[in-house]
């Protein structure tokens, strides 16, 4: 059962919804590269295979919807690195995509969730970092 976010939890909600988008859109991008719906991802992105990274990166992303509820640095921290995960699926290289067209509703959402966990997430880190939280 999930705990109630602490004192400072509403700092974190924004952060924490946007990660939750972020986890959405990721595991439909995963779905969608094992049934082979158009438009779906390719099997492989240089340096590695997407499968195995998109896998890495909700893994991250669980950890920072985890670790977040707490509002401490940590999940702060993780919320960021998912963000740089989500930048290669839904980086502004997408903008030149070919099949942009059909996947900009996933785009221009990951972009402003990662929009999100930026500024929240480098001001959570920021305003503890004397705290040690």
């Amino acid at each position: 059962m999930a705990q109630p976010l602490q004192s400072d939890g509403q700092e974190s909600a924004p952060t924490q919804t946007a990660v939750l988008v972020l986890l959405v859109l990721t595991a439909v991008m995963l779905l969608a590269l094992f049934t082979r719906t158009a438009p779906h991802p390719p099997l492989e992105v240089a340096p590695f295979a997407l499968a195995p990274f998109l896998g890495a990166s909700l893994a991250i992303g669980a950890a920072a919807f985890q670790l977040g509820r707490h509002g401490g640095r940590v999940g702060s921290a993780f919320a960021l690195l998912f963000a740089l995960t989500a930048l290669v699926s839904f980086g502004p290289q997408k903008y030149v995509d070919p099949a942009f067209s059909r996947i900009w509703p996933a785009v221009i959402t990951a972009q402003a969730a990662i929009i999100i966990i930026a500024v929240f997430g480098i001001k959570a880190l920021i305003e503890r970092k004397g705290s040690g939280g």
